[in-house]
């Protein structure tokens, strides 16, 4: 449930991604799985990466809270729109030194133009994809192992909530825009979790300049059920929200 809430993020960069770049309707498809795949392999770097550090660090838990309270604040403050009008840094540097064709070749990555060798603009589509996702990966990595420990199950998570956009990029590619209190049902659940691995922290305390290096015993345990209420009352109440704006606004003519 905390993946896929936090993967209907992503599903609002995918669509300004396919938005942005014309990529066209019969190869949408084909896109975005070779956009997932890229996400699944380099996640799955980030999830042995961060269970190592786990393991070895526990306080390691107040950097990944900071971080997700940070983000939550980040998340209410911005605007998706934004993100529309800005390519990441990569993709800057790709058109800079790339030559790239304006139009596609189906699935093709590279195809010939007057007799040279030209990439076409899915290698940049695939790039973006790729490179945003990492950047949610560090929303959505910490928050999961604000629950679970387990590097197996953390990675599991990711690759149904990865392969889960599929679906829903189609089903509600065209009604994101519409929701428009779903980001705040989205910083809620970020911020909590921030907060719960803050207390997980507290409680496992190994600082020593924090209590001695012991645990602060008033550092309450957040149970998984209590995360997942909180997680289902954010999304369901940020949608229903969105659907009763909807239905009270105007209709233009």
């Amino acid at each position: 449930m905390t993946e896929y809430s936090l993967s209907i993020d992503n599903l609002f960069v995918f669509v300004i991604i396919m938005a942005r770049f014309a990529v066209p309707k019969p190869i949408q498809q084909a896109v975005l799985m070779m956009g997932i795949i890229i996400a699944l392999v380099l996640r799955g770097v980030f999830i042995l990466l961060g269970a190592r550090l786990i393991e070895d660090f526990s306080w390691i838990f107040y950097l990944f809270g900071a971080w997700l309270i940070w983000t939550a604040i980040q998340q209410v403050r911005e605007d998706h729109d934004d993100e529309e009008q800005q390519d990441s840094f990569v993709v800057r540097l790709l058109r800079r030194r790339v030559r790239v064709t304006d139009t596609y070749d189906g699935i093709r990555l590279r195809t010939h133009v007057d007799g040279h060798r030209h990439f076409t603009p899915m290698l940049v589509v695939l790039i973006a994809i790729g490179t945003t996702d990492l950047l949610f990966a560090l929303d959505s990595i910490p928050a999961i192992f604000g629950i679970t420990e387990s590097a197996f199950i953390v990675f599991t998570a990711n690759v149904f909530a990865l392969m889960g956009l599929r679906q829903l990029y189609f089903l509600l590619g065209g009604l994101l825009e519409k929701l428009v209190y779903l980001k705040y049902g989205i910083a809620l659940i970020l911020a909590f979790i921030g907060v719960k691995l803050v207390l997980h922290a507290l409680h496992e305390n190994e600082l020593p300049f924090l209590n001695g290096g012991h645990g602060v015993a008033w550092a309450p345990e957040i149970g998984t059920w209590t995360s997942l209420a909180v997680i289902v009352v954010a999304i369901g109440g940020a949608t229903l929200a969105s659907v009763l704006r909807m239905r009270h606004q105007p209709v233009e003519r």
